[in-house]
Order: structure tokens, then sequence, then C-alpha cells
């Protein structure tokens, strides 16, 4: 997520009434790890391969599909990631 969105976030509970409970925000795009990785070295022109292990673990755990995404009440944010890597790395 671009930091931009995760600091608007921020600002907006912050001068919100109280919640008494946890905001999550997620970007507005959806991939899998090993896809993004691809996609980021090709955008880099990084030869290196990336292999997928269906069985690997993540911190200990087998992850689902599901396990990293966003839940349904997620406040979405607006930048994607095509929009972010335009950006110079000193305003990421």
């Amino acid at each position: 997520m671009a930091a931009d969105d995760v600091a608007s976030g921020v600002a907006e509970v912050a001068v919100g009434p109280p919640l008494n409970g946890t905001v999550e925000i997620a970007g507005p795009e959806q991939f899998r790890l090993d896809e993004l990785t691809r996609s980021l070295l090709k955008g880099q022109d990084d030869p290196r391969e990336v292999v997928t292990d269906p069985q690997a673990r993540y911190f200990g755990i087998a992850p689902s599909e599901r396990t990293l995404l966003p839940g349904s009440d997620a406040r979405i944010a607006e930048t994607r990631l095509e929009e972010w890597l335009k950006q110079p790395a000193t305003a990421r």
C-alpha cells in the first residue's frame, strides 16, 4: 500500500468519532505473492526466476488463498501498484 493511502486512512480515523475497534485498510488490487514478485522483477529487467512452492509455509503456517487478504469490511485505498511504481522512490 502507498504510504499516502495509509496516512489518509489513519487521519480519517483519528478525526472521526471513536470506533472502539480495529480499522483495516487495504490496497485496491489483489495479487498472489509469487505473481507480484515476478511482475516487479520483470519491471526491473531482473532475470531471476520465481519458483512457486504450494507447500511453502508462511511464518510456520500453511496459508490459504485468502490468508493475507483484507476482510469484506476493509477500507479500500485508491493507489494502484502501477501508479505507485511510477513515483520516484523518495516519494514512496
